[in-house]
């Protein structure tokens, strides 16, 4: 995978926008990152207009935005996945986590096919039940959809996960495909060891099954 590249927005008053500059110059260097681009809102305001920014320092990586100051060391790890589906979920964690859910909403809207960086949040046990909230709410908005059907062998892994807070949820999001195909999974799951799991379970086979 190659490099990625790097916008990084600054102003001439910003306490910690030199620091980013410095690190993600380094970066450069390094071959961690393809290509630096750096812009001064001060005397080009109008490319933060362009992409909404409102504060500095602001960096795109890749594909992922962030906000605020970040050390050398979590710019090299955010380069490592800038472009792969585990970074676009942590980024996603991150929205979520930061309440900017119209933002996740707005990215997968603009390309269906990020709705798989959600899965592993999912999978996550050690997401906050607000993140995990906003998970689940991305997901029920693609309800029947192709772009969530496609999603049915990843969930039906979910379903069978160690954690039972994770195969519910899983349940519940393979009711919400309304694929026949889902019910070799829901199956096994109305005799899950968890009341939880088999109450949700039963629900989305019998959603399908209408």
């Amino acid at each position: 995978m190659p490099a990625p590249d790097a916008l990084l927005l600054v102003s001439t008053h910003c306490p910690h926008c030199p620091a980013m500059l410095m690190a993600l110059s380094d970066l450069l260097k390094q071959g961690v990152i393809g290509r630096l681009e750096a812009v001064n809102l001060e005397q080009r305001p109008e490319a933060g207009q362009a992409l909404g920014v409102r504060t500095v320092p602001w960096l795109r990586l890749g594909r992922i935005e962030l906000a605020g100051a970040h050390s050398k060391a979590e710019l090299a790890d955010w380069a490592a996945k800038a472009d792969s589906e585990a970074g676009i979920a942590d980024w996603f964690h991150l929205l979520l986590k930061e309440g900017q859910l119209p933002r996740a909403q707005a990215l997968i809207e603009s390309d269906p096919a990020l709705l798989a960086a959600v899965l592993p949040i999912v999978g996550n046990v050690d997401a906050s039940l607000n993140v995990r909230l906003g998970a689940g709410v991305l997901l029920e908005e693609y309800a029947g959809s192709d772009t969530l059907r496609a999603l049915l062998p990843r969930l039906g892994e979910l379903s069978q996960h160690a954690d039972a807070r994770v195969r519910a949820d899983a349940c519940h999001y393979l009711g919400l495909t309304q694929d026949p195909a889902a019910k070799r999974w829901l199956d096994r799951r109305v005799s899950d060891q968890d009341a939880e799991v088999r109450e949700i379970a039963a629900e989305s086979l019998q959603a399908i099954s209408g």
